[in-house]
């Protein structure tokens, strides 16, 4: 261990595979999602020393990942408890299992585990981070954020008994008044980041550019043409429903609100 934490290679990409696991579920392609960063190139990075092919964490890395997660100061240079503690993994100390580094690549990388050592609990991380999230979105409005839940087994079975798999759920903390009175500004929302697409009307987490947003989506059957429209619409009466195409390269499904928990204020 010791050999370890003195060689910076190793470091570097043990703290890679931290963020993988912390933030994409360690999913590598996600990861590289959320870097903008190939995903081959991604795999690469968690090579083996001194297999052919391998790639360093450089400074590009480095830079695309601090801003992508909103890092703490210094974190590159902390070992891996301390990167933990930083930014609130589930354990702080460091992991004894191993992953593979993805299906291309047979090397095996440190990471952590990612749930809780107590197997009743679920934690449901909040998606991305801060104002600017990990894919570069922004959420106008947004009052705050709510960082994590740690949820029973049986909480989840009962509250939210449709949702693709425990690893894509997410908190996204409520933004804007567009969609009171469903829930204001700070409300929690359980969204399923696995699902991708609008197959039927629901409250969905989406992007249009940049900017971020949670309306109700309805499939619409095209005007002239035999397929279909999204009609985007708000709770509140003040904000005029308008359609998008599925098609439009600017728009992307980041997944599908499953519950809401409206607060009132007494």
């Amino acid at each position: 261990m010791d050999d370890w934490r003195m060689d910076k290679k190793l470091r570097l990409q043990a703290l890679l595979g931290l963020l993988r696991e912390r933030y994409c579920s360690g999913n590598g392609a996600e990861l590289g999602r959320r870097i903008e960063t190939d995903g081959t190139y991604i795999n690469r990075l968690f090579y083996e020393p001194g297999k052919p092919g391998g790639k360093n964490v450089g400074p590009d890395i480095m830079d695309k990942a601090t801003r992508a997660f909103n890092l703490p100061r210094g974190f590159w240079e902390m070992d891996l408890g301390e990167a933990a503690a930083a930014i609130g993994a589930v354990s702080a100390e460091p992991p004894t299992n191993v992953v593979a580094a993805g299906p291309t690549s047979s090397t095996e990388v440190l990471s952590l585990p990612a749930t809780s050592p107590d197997t009743t609990d679920v934690v449901i991380h909040q998606y991305g981070t801060g104002g600017a999230m990990g894919t570069g979105l922004v959420l106008q409005e947004q009052p705050g954020i709510i960082k994590e839940w740690r949820v029973s087994d049986e909480w989840l079975r009962l509250n939210v008994p449709h949702y693709s798999a425990k690893k894509n759920l997410a908190i996204v903390t409520g933004f804007g008044p567009s969609m009171k009175p469903m829930f204001n500004p700070g409300d929690p929302l359980l969204v399923d980041t696995g699902v991708k697409v609008v197959d039927h009307e629901g409250v969905y987490f989406f992007r249009v550019g940049e900017e971020g947003f949670i309306k109700i989506v309805q499939r619409v059957p095209e005007f002239d043409g035999p397929g279909f429209v999204l009609r985007i619409i708000s709770k509140n009466e003040d904000y005029k429903p308008y359609d998008i195409s599925p098609k439009n390269p600017h728009f992307e499904v980041l997944g599908k609100v499953l519950t809401v928990w409206r607060s009132e204020q007494h």
